[in-house]
């Protein structure tokens, strides 16, 4: 059957990832031949609408190719057990830890699945079960919204960023919003999430202040040959953090952290911005300083070089 997209209940969208390699292919193939594979829906009982169970990238793709229509095949029965069902039958792509806690959560909470009814239906333990219903409720759902678009891997979040966030829940929030909208992969999150449990004080601080800087730095060193940092590779790296923490403290107060502060605090923060300021502004003129010294040095180096040479 063929369905207008305003017909369609796309509930169950959040509890899959978007994965945007096999997207890009599947968008591809329905430009070139056309739909070949139907969505699976369920019909509502007030009737006129049909819930999607399986066929969501089809569906956007349909969409990003400006499409008015889907196929369908409308499954008889409830909307509980074409879930259980198109779970178990599906072989393409296999499923992170994440998308099984997702549904789980939804038979459990929405449909009243019990943890012994589910270890049945999916064949698993009852302590499988258990896990994996703990592991959504350990991940803050800031860092799930942004597993579900595919901008953190799925498999790091559940390895790293969940006994990350069991551990200190406000870190791990911290560390991804420095992250920003950047892609990050389930290698790049072992790398900070190992780093953080290694480091001392001052690693753990300037990691969480600019943890894009970090893995950049940590990826050059594993191909770049072993030479000893110089000093101005260090200079670089304490600018860049300097950087970095601006723009995270400038974020904070365009979301307005400011009016939920008490009078005293803010008294506070003013404080230490003016003591930011003189300390910046100090080091700008030792800078300034420095670049003036070191070109007078080059500019003498060289007419004792041409005098020489005469």
């Amino acid at each position: 059957m063929e369905l207008e997209f305003h017909q369609l209940q796309l509930r169950y969208e959040r509890l899959k990832v978007v994965r945007p390699e096999p997207e890009k292919r599947l968008l591809a193939s329905l430009a070139e031949v056309g739909q070949q594979v139907p969505i699976v829906v369920v019909g509502e009982a007030a009737g006129g609408s049909f819930v999607v169970i399986d066929g969501y990238k089809r569906l956007r793709a349909l969409r990003r190719l400006g499409r008015d229509t889907v196929g369908a095949s409308c499954w008889p029965g409830e909307e509980a057990e074409a879930l259980i069902v198109t779970r178990l039958m599906q072989t393409a792509e296999p499923e992170t830890a994440l998308e099984q806690s997702w549904l789980l959560v939804e038979l459990h909470e929405r449909f009243g699945f019990s943890q012994e009814e589910l270890a049945r239906r999916f064949g698993r333990s009852v302590s499988w079960v258990s896990r994996r219903l703990a592991l959504v409720r350990e991940l803050p759902e800031e860092i799930q919204k942004r597993v579900r678009r595919g901008e953190i891997g799925a498999h790091g979040a559940a390895k790293y960023l969940v006994p990350l966030a069991r551990a200190n829940r406000q870190v791990c929030l911290d560390l991804m919003e420095a992250t920003g909208t950047t892609r990050l992969s389930s290698r790049d999150l072992g790398i900070l999430y190992s780093a953080y449990q290694t480091g001392n004080w001052l690693t753990r601080q300037r990691l969480l202040e600019a943890p894009l800087v970090f893995l950049k730095s940590h990826k050059e060193v594993q191909v770049a040959p072993a030479v000893e940092p110089g000093l101005g590779d260090s200079l670089l790296t304490d600018l860049e953090i300097l950087s970095a923490t601006a723009r995270r403290a400038d974020r904070r107060l365009r979301a307005g952290i400011l009016r939920n502060l008490p009078e005293k605090a803010r008294q506070d923060l003013a404080r230490l911005l003016d003591q930011v300021q003189h300390e910046m502004q100090r080091m700008a003129e030792h800078f300034a300083e420095e670049m003036g010294d070191a070109r007078s040095r080059h500019a003498r180096c060289d007419s004792e070089t041409q005098a020489t040479g005469t």
